[in-house]
């Protein structure tokens, strides 16, 4: 049923379907989120001249069932510039529909448009759902990530 899936831009509209997919996120990487905070990322959303941008999986019946934020970014040692998904997500009771396949395509396409030498993400590794998905849509490299906690 994946013909039945529409990839649009995020649009004001969307707000609680937003919210509500955006807290599922948070909840599955188990991760405290605050009303303050998703306010801090719709405004992102919402605000044109912000970096993070974001796109909607909508099925036939108009509900949003999923998101993916992403952003471009710099890659110096290629003298290029990258997309990289920050999230996505599907909501749970619509997986398997072909809403994560068809958010990754509509990223990669605007990627080509933009001119992005490649999309870029991390998941966790116990993500296994996801990564069966993405698996079959990207190639896995070999760098690990590491975090320095500034707060």
């Amino acid at each position: 049923m994946r013909s039945s899936v529409q990839i649009r831009p995020v649009s004001p509209t969307d707000h609680a379907d937003w919210e509500r997919l955006y807290t599922g996120y948070a909840a599955f990487y188990q991760v405290t989120q605050t009303q303050a905070m998703r306010d801090t990322v719709w405004s992102w959303l919402m605000d044109t001249q912000h970096e993070t941008k974001g796109l909607v999986a909508v099925e036939a019946t108009g509900r949003v069932i999923g998101l993916a934020h992403y952003r471009p970014f710099a890659r110096p040692l290629s003298a290029t510039t990258g997309g990289f998904l920050d999230d996505l997500f599907v909501d749970p009771s619509a997986r398997g529909c072909g809403a994560a396949d068809a958010l990754l395509d509509a990223l990669a396409q605007l990627g080509r448009q933009r001119g992005w030498s490649v999309i870029r993400w991390i998941t966790s590794e116990d993500n296994y759902r996801a990564r069966a998905v993405y698996d079959r849509k990207a190639d896995r490299t070999k760098w690990l990530t590491y975090d320095i906690k500034l707060a």
